[in-house]
């Protein structure tokens, strides 16, 4: 997560945004469990207020959900029931312990210049063959909304192309139409990945 006012606005509004009205991602999420065996070890990076965690949980997974905001991730604790580790994308620091990464809005936070460290370190986090799900705001420049939150805005060229050099294989690309927390019309990019 971007460190300054993106951190801060997660900090300062965990409450109110863990607890918005918010659609499961759902035929999302049971696409890329569909991928998985049961009972299979999954990292949740950026869980939020870990509703995607505690559906996951709910179907028989291991999850490890973790968060950059220490006031989401004990708004994420109370839903869930467990502990939920604050951390950064950037220190994930895992050696093919997890089976699939779930990455849903989360990622989009991560400056440009750290994206590439970032995903070679979800790669590494995963074991041989682990799926690896993401999605991101679609833009062609990074910038900031208006609550101040730091989006790196990627085209699905821009994002397929780190993921090529890095190693990806099996790399799907969708868009779609959605909305986000600022209730605008969002052009969504979720990618699917196996290391």
């Amino acid at each position: 997560m971007h460190r300054d006012s993106t951190s801060a606005f997660y900090d300062e509004n965990a409450e109110i945004y863990a607890n918005r009205a918010r659609s499961l991602p759902k035929q999302q999420l049971d696409a890329f469990l569909a991928r998985l065996a049961p009972g299979a070890a999954i990292l949740e990076l950026g869980c939020g207020g870990g509703q995607d965690s505690a559906y996951m949980l709910s179907q028989g997974f291991d999850v490890t959900p973790t968060d950059g905001s220490a006031e989401l991730t004990r708004q994420a604790e109370m839903l869930i029931g467990r502990p939920v580790r604050v951390m950064l994308f950037q220190d994930l620091d895992a050696d093919s312990a997890f089976d699939g990464v779930w990455a849903h809005a989360s990622l989009l936070h991560v400056p440009r210049s750290e994206l590439a460290d970032v995903f070679a370190r979800i790669r590494g986090a995963l074991r041989t063959g682990g799926i690896f799900h993401a999605s991101f705001k679609a833009g062609e420049a990074e910038g900031h909304d208006g609550f101040g939150r730091y989006y790196n805005y990627p085209s699905p060229d821009w994002l397929s192309a780190l993921l090529v050099k890095g190693g990806w294989r099996d790399i799907t690309i969708e868009e779609s139409d959605g909305g986000g927390y600022d209730g605008k019309p969002t052009r969504w990019i979720t990618v699917t990945a196996h290391r």
